[in-house]
This record gives structure tokens, C-alpha cells and sequence, in this order.
């Protein structure tokens, strides 16, 4: 696992070849890399890009947890769903509590935006790293996407 800074603290981020398998909030110390994923994720927090291009992988995870990510993907930049949205969208609209689970069992969050998915009413609720990590994402996107429809 290496190691980058970011505004959020230490995330670790585990790859496999050319591939992010894994981004891991509050990482210890450790060794740092010129992997792309660094890079876009350096990119990413200055503000700088919006789009992830890094090859990922979402391994592991049950065939719903994996259609979960899978729309979560698609949510754009700056942009929020609730869990009850995905839920439906998954054609189970009881299943959010279901979707917010998956959620925080996603490996490659950031990258896999999970901080995009908010509670009904847009409230701010649950995120595996923590509710301030999550807010401060939703506000850095917030701010960028606000600042390039000025321009």
C-alpha cells in the first residue's frame, strides 16, 4: 500500500498492476508512489480534475454491493443521490439501508464516489470515513464545479 496526502489525511491506495484495487482512509506512514492513481488523486483535491481515467477494480463484494458501485460510478461530478434513489434504481426501492451498507464496503472510495450518496431530504448521513471526510469532499466538488461555471 502507498500512502499520499490529501486535504482528508493519509489515504492509502493498494494496487494491482495497472489498477487501483483499494483506497483506504487514515493510512499510517508509509512508502509513496508515482502510481497515476496518485497523481489524479493529487489532481483530484487540488481541484484540478473531475474525472477519474485510473483503471480501477472493484473486487470482491456480493452481486448487489457490485451493482451498487456500479451506479455509483455514474453519479457526476459535484453532483448527490440519495440511497433510496439507487435503491429504486436497482428496482428495490426498500433497500436503501441495504445501499448504504454496500456503500461503506466500497473499496476504492473517492475514486468510486460514494461520498456522492446522501440520506432522503439530502441530508448528510453515513460514510465509512467519517462524516467530516464526506462533507469536506461533497464541499470541495461544490466549490470547483461552482468556479468553472464562471468561467
Amino acid at each position: 500500500m502507498y500512502v499520499i496526502e490529501s486535504p482528508i489525511g493519509p489515504l492509502g491506495v493498494v494496487v494491482d498492476g495497472p489498477s487501483v484495487v483499494g483506497v483506504r482512509f487514515a493510512a499510517r506512514p508509509g512508502p509513496t508512489t508515482d502510481h497515476p492513481a496518485a497523481e489524479e488523486l493529487r489532481a483530484y483535491f487540488a481541484g484540478e480534475l473531475t474525472d477519474f481515467t485510473v483503471p480501477f477494480e472493484l473486487r470482491g463484494g456480493s452481486e448487489f454491493e457490485q451493482a451498487v458501485w456500479a451506479e455509483i460510478a455514474r453519479i457526476p461530478y459535484g453532483e448527490t443521490i440519495t440511497y433510496g434513489a439507487i435503491a429504486t434504481a436497482l428496482g428495490d426501492p426498500g433497500a436503501a439501508r441495504a445501499v448504504g451498507t454496500a456503500c461503506n464496503h466500497n473499496p476504492v472510495p473517492v475514486i468510486v464516489p460514494c461520498h456522492r450518496v446522501v440520506g432522503a431530504g439530502n441530508k448528510m448521513v453515513g460514510f465509512g470515513g467519517g462524516l467530516d471526510r464526506k462533507r469536506r469532499l461533497l464541499e470541495l466538488e461544490a466549490g470547483v464545479a461552482l468556479l468553472r461555471s464562471w468561467t
